[in-house]
């Protein structure tokens, strides 16, 4: 089923909604949030609730991109998730990724007037200007929270390869976001 198919189902509170979204996101949804949570029963918990916050959201919310406004409602709930269970403990994967955007994106570099929709569209315009290929392992490091080891492994090249380019990516993000005045 389309995705504006299946925002119809929504929009006339036809339970067939859930049922199609699960059927069509179900799987990205369960990969994004394991990738944060790393446990099963968490993961599916969190799959359900994006069902549940997809049914509240629309209506009123009529998303021209149904699959991003289902992974970040998946994304954006497995990290409340990670955050709770983590209030005393870290997992080690998932902070190093954050920590390798830290430096780009620090608070204390940050000007107040500038707001976390403007910081979101400028990374946007940024990656578009990147190679598909820098552009996808960007985006699967940094919004899916894959793994080295997996992005490596999908795109055929050593992990050292992808650190580096990971490395390279940043990097230019980094000088990027200072020629647009988001960082001082």
């Amino acid at each position: 089923m389309e995705d504006f198919q299946i925002i119809k189902l929504y929009f006339a509170r036809d339970e067939m909604a859930i049922k199609e979204t699960e059927y069509k996101y179900g799987c990205l949804c369960f990969r994004i949030a394991h990738n944060i949570l790393f446990n099963i029963e968490d993961t599916e918990e969190c799959v359900n609730d994006t069902y549940l916050g997809a049914w509240n959201a629309i209506p009123p919310k009529n998303p021209n991109n149904f699959m991003a406004f289902i992974c970040k409602i998946t994304r954006n709930l497995s990290l409340k998730r990670l955050d709770y269970n983590m209030a005393h403990k870290r997992t080690p994967e998932l902070i190093a990724s954050f920590d390798e955007l830290e430096w780009v994106l620090s608070d204390n570099q940050i000007e107040d007037k500038v707001c976390d929709e403007d910081i979101g569209a400028a990374i946007s315009k940024f990656l578009k200007t990147e190679l598909a290929e820098n552009r996808n392992i960007f985006i699967r490091k940094y919004w899916f929270c894959d793994s080295i080891k997996t992005i490596s492994e999908e795109y055929g090249f050593s992990e050292e390869k992808v650190k580096s380019m990971l490395y390279r990516t940043r990097n230019r993000l980094k000088d990027y976001l200072v020629k647009e005045g988001i960082a001082i």
